[in-house]
């Protein structure tokens, strides 16, 4: 009896050695991931100059529908007035030689501007994609750590299975010969 409680308390101890080697895992993949973790909780600030703020606010309000309608709002109203107005009082007469030049002038100020928030735009793409392969690449970790500890488990049991049917051959050997022990006696 007392060979069978320590085989249990044995196979205990190997249970407990089985959960710490599976936490040994946690750990080690815990470390590894830390400073990707780190990444995606504080990316790094966006420090944008003067000159980056107002370019995005120019590109924010030139490509928005505020800006066509007060745009056309201007333009039909500059057409208008220089076309009903008093001779005297017309500052662009009809081929609205001034008006082309304002169009062409703010058509020239506002590309770059927008292409420079494109720019900007591109790179904000680019760190979201950097942090997406973060991700990715802590999944592809996890999943890993999952696979080790699943591959742990399946060979700690099957060794556990193979001594345990060790053990218990061997008790049904011992069972066996005492059996035939007791046989053999009241014979």
């Amino acid at each position: 009896m007392e060979q069978v409680e320590k085989e249990i308390t044995g196979m205990i101890g190997q249970s407990n050695e089985q959960v710490k080697k599976l936490h040994d895992i946690v750990q080690k993949t815990m470390e590894e991931e830390e400073l990707i973790v780190n990444n995606l909780l504080h990316p790094p600030k966006e420090i944008l100059s003067r000159g980056q703020r107002i370019s995005d606010k120019v590109a924010r309000f030139g490509g928005s529908w505020a800006f066509i309608c007060s745009f056309a709002v201007i333009l039909v109203l500059w057409v208008l007035f220089n076309v009903l107005s008093p001779l005297s009082d017309r500052f662009d007469p009809y081929p609205f030689i001034l008006m082309n030049l304002v169009l062409s002038c703010i058509a020239a100020l506002q590309a770059p501007i927008i292409m420079m928030s494109q720019n900007r735009q591109e790179e904000k793409d680019r760190m979201r994609n950097e942090n997406d392969y973060l991700v990715n690449l802590k999944a592809e970790l996890e999943i890993r750590s999952l696979h080790q500890k699943i591959d742990i488990l399946l060979e700690e049991q099957v060794q556990e299975l193979y001594k345990s049917q060790e053990a218990q051959l061997a008790l049904l050997k011992e069972l066996m010969t005492k059996i035939e022990k007791m046989e053999a006696k009241s014979r």
